[in-house]
């Protein structure tokens, strides 16, 4: 009988300590996700002056890698839609130029303004054109592409227009294929969809 009950009482602790364990774990967990966001970084926009993410804090942001010699560069027309039906107080784009693919955006940083100005009428901040894999991938994209970093997702930038979606919050909540138009209606949801109190 002694033998039961101390099995009991042994049982008992063990579930204690197991219900007490995920609480710890969740609780560091939540403190790694809050500390893995986007509003670590400084960059420069396409004038060459700071662009501070800090600034973002409330608003939903989706990043988007560029290009102007692409046959997914019409895709700016759509972004530039999104960003004026819904960029407003609550929801952002932010344009990074790169030349990683096919040499697709071979032009200075002043060429892309300009080209992205004069053919799709683009509002939406513009960055200076930087590197978005490879040894000399931006600091910026190493965040979106490592989970190490951001805490969500490992993922790799396959073309030209690959979507990062981050929330209110600055976490990273979803990475979207380059095929797939900005104005597709799972993004559109995403934009009005508000997030959910933690």
């Amino acid at each position: 009988m002694r033998k039961i009950v101390l099995i009991a009482s042994l049982l008992i602790s063990g579930a204690s300590f197991a219900s007490i364990t995920p609480n710890i774990n969740t609780e560091i967990m939540n403190k790694q996700k809050k500390d893995k966001t986007i509003y670590q970084f400084k960059v420069k926009d396409i004038n060459g002056d700071e662009f501070d993410f800090a600034t973002l804090k409330g608003k939903k942001i989706l990043i988007v890698n560029t290009a102007s010699e692409c046959g997914l560069t019409p895709q700016y027309k759509q972004l530039q839609s999104i960003y004026d039906e819904f960029g407003a107080e609550d929801f952002i784009i932010v344009g990074f130029p790169a030349n990683n693919f096919g040499a697709q955006e071979p032009g200075t940083n002043q060429e892309i303004a300009t080209f992205c100005q004069a053919n799709y009428g683009v509002t939406f901040p513009m960055m200076e054109k930087i590197s978005v894999k490879g040894d000399d991938i931006a600091p910026i994209y190493a965040f979106l592409t490592q989970k190490s970093q951001n805490g969500f997702i490992d993922s790799t930038v396959e073309w030209n227009f690959q979507k990062y979606l981050i929330d209110e919050k600055g976490h990273l909540q979803a990475v979207i294929n380059p095929r797939i138009l900005p104005t597709d209606p799972e993004i559109k949801d995403w934009i009005k969809n508000k997030i959910t109190a933690e």
